[in-house]
């Protein structure tokens, strides 16, 4: 429903004409646009202080030739500047919806900027995601791969193996899909069949090609592993100056289930209702779907591993100096403001996770150690590039496989640091911290088992993790193969599977602390596991010479203990 209270911009211009009317410009940057981003869920701006909204290129994206009414979208480059820290850029697709075509038009309030008057025809100024008409010329200009030029560069259309022939001709139907979230999506179908394309508008924009862009085109088009959306083409803004900017990127939509993180829950649900009988209950089932994904990633890394590549962004690399001193400067950080947290919130935190605190802060010298020692060990193994924010979340289950999603990288990183090439192994480190966290979520957070002592549960959990974390490690490294140069031996691969285990706890750590005080004791749980092993690793070289002392396990111990 169109909400005409909305304040109104009148122009003696046409809506055509947007691009030289400088003071409807001037308007939306003043009136219309710091409310209206601010009330979007995809805009990451909302808590800073701002100082000033400016559109700061317009594109012209024109409706199909065939339209009766000639017409076109904008998209606006909206810069927004703070009072601290860098200005943001997004992207804001906007079209003008006559009155009387909006009587027709399904378009929700959120997608209403304001109402308007442009050249004595009233309507509204919407965000043109919801005007088919947009929707229909995005897919022809992929379709057709064309080229727009603007007064700023071009915006450049790529098609994708994804988009059949076939199926890339005759009528198509779109719709918005009703999800918050911090990108648009939008799908495309065929009249009377199943949805069939997925494009997902970028609308934080950053001075690179999307991380995403790049994996899924290569995977798509240089590899044979189909357990992705397959890429289907791609919007580009592309100027002489600067590297190109991702504006969209569209799919083959998959049909699936859920999550994998709700189906491990679901298969949780067995586990859960026995524990408070002192029964340990796994089915087989469980363990063929994990055992299937490690499989299914192990396939996906040596599907990124192309050392013949002809382009540098996928050739493997080995760990350089500069890898080593960037990942020990970054972890070091983490981990002092990670101690700095525990000091500030410890009377937060319940008696398990006090303990495990303890023994963690215990550690530093340890863990400090452990991080220099990444820092100067020899390493033969190799670098790619990789999903780079890998969880059961990330994973939908089909009925009998897996489809892996959302390959943008960790959402807090810059575009640059999404792109560093690492070991594969941070995203088996991922996914066994994501395990790790579904059945402790599981058993700590349920009423059926509230009654059980923490300590008792943190036991039942971690025999449950480990049969998981064994069955999907083992599957990965039979379909890896040995010996492979990812890895260069068992020792490297186990060292430097600690390495970035201990980074992916100690990063959720904060977490927990700032928005869930009583699952800290997962990821500080995580840690232990780790820092128990650098021990295994220190006691068993005979050759070692440290002060350091030993791991303080005593303080795990409870008072009834």
């Amino acid at each position: 429903m169109l909400d005409s209270s909305v304040s109104p911009l009148s122009s003696r211009f046409s809506w055509l004409d947007l691009i030289r009317d400088t003071a409807t410009i001037r308007l939306l940057e003043t009136t219309v646009l710091p409310s209206y981003l601010n009330a979007c869920r995809w805009f990451a701006g909302k808590a800073r202080p701002q100082d000033r909204f400016r559109i700061a290129f317009v594109h012209e994206i024109p409706f199909r030739p065939d339209d009766a009414a000639p017409d076109t979208a904008f998209l606006l480059i909206v810069e927004v500047r703070y009072a601290e820290g860098e200005a943001e850029s997004y992207l804001l697709p906007v079209s003008f919806v006559a009155t009387d075509r909006a009587k027709t038009t399904e378009i929700p309030d959120k997608g209403v900027l304001t109402a308007a008057e442009f050249d004595q025809k009233t309507g509204w100024v919407i965000d043109a995601i919801y005007d088919d008409r947009f929707r229909q010329a995005i897919f022809f200009n992929i379709v057709h791969q064309q080229t727009l030029n603007q007064q700023a560069g071009q915006i450049v259309c790529h098609r994708g193996l994804g988009l059949a022939d076939g199926e890339a001709s005759g009528l198509i139907v779109s719709r918005v899909l009703p999800v918050d979230s911090s990108n648009s999506a939008l799908v495309y179908g065929f009249p009377g069949e199943k949805e069939t394309y997925f494009l997902k508008l970028y609308r934080k924009l950053f001075q690179e090609t999307n991380p995403e862009v790049e994996l899924v085109s290569f995977l798509t088009e240089n590899s044979h592993f189909s357990h992705i959306p397959a890429y289907a083409g791609s919007l580009i803004w592309r100027q002489k100056t600067i590297p190109d900017i991702t504006l969209g990127m569209m799919q083959r939509m998959v049909d699936n289930q859920k999550d994998s993180w709700s189906q491990t829950g679901d298969y949780l649900n067995d586990f859960l209702y026995a524990v408070p009988h002192r029964l340990f209950t796994i089915r087989e089932e469980v363990f063929e779907r994990v055992e299937l994904l490690g499989r299914r990633t192990a396939q996906l890394h040596l599907a990124l591993f192309s050392p013949e590549s002809g382009d540098p962004a996928f050739r493997p690399e080995s760990f350089t100096d500069e890898y080593r001193e960037f990942i020990s400067r970054r972890f070091e950080s983490l981990l002092e403001r990670r101690y700095a947290m525990l000091i500030d919130n410890y009377t937060r935190l319940d008696p398990l996770a006090q303990r495990l605190a303890w023994v963690f802060m215990e550690a530093k010298e340890m863990i400090d150690e452990f991080v220099e020692d990444f820092r100067n060990r020899p390493l033969e193994s190799l670098r790619i590039r990789i999903h780079g924010d890998y969880h059961l979340g990330q994973v939908l289950a089909t009925d009998d496989d897996f489809i892996m999603i959302d390959f943008e990288g960790e959402p807090e990183s810059s575009i640059v640091e999404r792109k560093i090439k690492h070991s594969p192994l941070k995203d088996v480190a991922g996914m066994i911290r994501s395990y790790h966290y579904a059945v402790s979520a599981k058993l700590f957070g349920s009423v059926e088992t509230e009654k059980i002592a923490p300590d008792h549960l943190q036991r039942v959990s971690e025999r449950w993790f480990n049969l998981i974390r064994d069955t999907y490690m083992n599957a990965y490294l039979d379909t890896i193969g040995s010996p492979h140069p990812l890895f260069k031996n068992n020792n490297e691969l186990n060292f430097l599977l600690l390495v970035y285990l201990l980074e992916k706890a100690v990063y959720e750590l904060g977490y927990e602390i700032s928005y869930r005080p009583a699952w800290v004791k997962i990821p500080l749980k995580g840690i232990m596991d780790v820092i128990r092993e650098i021990e295994k690793i220190r006691m068993a070289d005979p050759n070692r010479n440290s002060d350091v002392p030993r791991l303080q396990m005593g303080l795990l111990q409870s008072k009834k203990e």
